[in-house]
């Protein structure tokens, strides 16, 4: 099979590693597990973002690539009573509904229509199936993860690869990731639409591309099998583009530090004066380096498009 088809079958099909066992979690660190400070941070776009809409009587948050749900629970969890009660949670994932998942948190497979809200996806991208290429063919693979040359490439895609990824060679066609991204932003007919992945510009490419697997917390072969989780990192100026809208590319070491999250340590004089509030303060900040480490998930890019509003509903100096 094309790699697209092989992705597909692996991730999502009968017996695919997002349908089938223990969930994401299990396997790797997104942002969202990292740290409830993820979360916090969050929380404070949504309220900067209910203002901006002039707090509605419902106010919708979705969650596409949602994974067990893990960031909707926490964030109803965490939401003050007079927010919490005018939120609209709802889960996109392609994995039947966990049985914990809380009732007030919906659960589809596809993205609502007529979102008024924020809409996030999270480290979702990486995992729409692509296809690659080699030179002027497609990479086709089987079961066990061995490649060889398929059928020449087609229009759409040579004219995408001319655009986007112009250098030849291996690469990995974000045709797929640029039609899914535009689809979602579309449901959104007011508030924000944000994704958080892992990516690249143009001018910078990586040479042979970035598909890979991970299982158990360790990076292996991009075997199509079912067993681990296969990935690559999201050309994300051409996503920015397919939605056809304005938007904001920081990484998310800006975003959050705008958003209140800092890996500041405590000054060591605190130790003596306040042990307790020390060790607590120390444990926050380290939580939050690992979110803002520029090598790490700091380097994570969040696209911003603010639909119908004035203004990006963020705190004042990103993206302007």
């Amino acid at each position: 099979m094309n790699w697209q088809n092989a992705m597909e079958d692996a991730l999502y099909g009968p017996h695919g590693f997002f349908t089938s066992g223990a969930g994401p979690a299990a396997h790797f660190r997104t942002s969202v597990h990292a740290s409830p400070l993820f979360v916090s941070a969050v929380l404070r776009l949504i309220t900067h973002l209910d203002e901006a809409l002039g707090h509605p009587d419902q106010l919708d948050v979705v969650d596409v690539g949602a994974g067990r749900g893990e960031l909707l629970t926490a964030l109803a969890a965490a939401a003050p009573p007079a927010l919490r009660d005018r939120l609209r949670l709802t889960a996109v994932e392609k994995a039947a509904r966990p049985p914990d998942l809380p009732d007030g948190i919906g659960w589809r497979s596809e993205p609502p229509t007529g979102v008024t809200g924020l809409l996030i996806a999270t480290e979702w991208l990486d995992n729409v199936p692509l296809d690659v290429v080699d030179g002027d063919r497609y990479v086709t693979v089987d079961r066990a993860g061995a490649e060889k040359p398929g059928a020449p490439i087609n229009a759409d895609d040579t004219a995408w690869l001319a655009r986007w990824w112009p250098d030849g060679g291996r690469a990995e066609v974000g045709l797929t990731r640029d039609r899914a991204w535009s689809g979602a932003v579309e449901m959104v007919v007011r508030g924000l639409a944000l994704a958080v992945d892992y990516g690249h510009l143009r001018d910078a490419r990586p040479y042979g591309g970035t598909l890979t697997g991970y299982r158990a917390g360790r990076q292996v072969p991009p075997v199509p099998d079912g067993s681990c989780d296969i990935t690559a990192h999201v050309a994300i100026d051409s996503v920015a583009e397919a939605a056809g809208r304005p938007y904001t590319l920081i990484s998310q070491r800006e975003a959050l530090r705008a958003l209140g999250i800092s890996g500041t340590r405590p000054p060591i004089t605190m130790a003596g004066t306040d042990p307790v509030g020390y060790v607590r303060a120390l444990a926050t900040a380290s939580a939050a380096a690992e979110l803002t480490e520029p090598a790490g998930l700091g380097g994570h890019w969040w696209l911003l498009h603010p639909i119908d509003l004035d203004s990006l509903p963020f705190p004042a100096g990103v993206g302007r």
